[in-house]
């Protein structure tokens, strides 16, 4: 079986790595071969991180370029730089809250507008689902559960390979007990968004 392979990038303090661990455990749970590896930028808070998962039969987690099934941007600059992951059956979730980086106002390079980002993706990818999942989580209950928000909208992705369930679990598993009310609702509203934004 031909792997299915996730690339997810945002910046440090998002949950990006909590994440592909449910992801990950999920997968194990299913009795599916699942490999990860992740590539932090700057460790602190705001840093680049991305991580590269593939689930069924593959040696390494790096994805070649152009073999990503699903994009799972954190945030829109981030999916920017993600694109040559893209093909043309590609699913891209993007949340559109962007996070300016720190070093910016000394940058030549200003940050690009949404519509730039946009079309760049949507010439690429098969589907880009955009949602401003940092208000979405906040409407949960905590901005802190956006990344969440972001793993709903990866499982009603068409062709991805866990289901809601044995996510589901794995949160329970993953998460301190007292956040998984307000983790789930955020879950959920991300689901039910991309459902229905498919």
């Amino acid at each position: 079986m031909h792997p299915y392979q996730i690339y997810i990038s945002g910046v440090g303090g998002q949950g990006i790595i909590k994440t592909s661990v449910i992801m990950g455990e999920a997968a194990m749970k299913k009795n599916l071969p699942v490999v990860v590896g992740e590539i932090h930028g700057m460790s602190q808070r705001g840093g680049e991180v991305s991580t590269q998962m593939k689930i069924g039969t593959s040696h390494s987690p790096l994805i070649e370029e152009s073999n990503a099934d699903l994009i799972l941007a954190f945030e829109p600059l981030e999916a920017l730089r993600g694109v040559n992951m893209v093909n043309k059956d590609t699913h891209v979730v993007m949340n559109t809250a962007p996070i300016y980086p720190f070093n910016i106002s000394q940058s030549e390079h200003s940050y690009p507008d949404s519509s730039t980002i946009l079309n760049e993706l949507q010439s690429h990818a098969k589907k880009v689902i955009t949602m401003d999942a940092d208000e979405m989580a906040k409407k949960a209950g905590h901005i802190l559960s956006m990344n969440m928000v972001m793993l709903g909208g990866a499982v009603a992705v068409t062709g991805f390979p866990l289901d809601k369930e044995s996510i589901i679990k794995s949160m329970y598993d993953n998460l301190p007990e007292r956040s998984i009310p307000i983790n789930l609702k955020a879950f959920e509203e991300g689901f039910k968004f991309c459902m229905e934004n498919l």
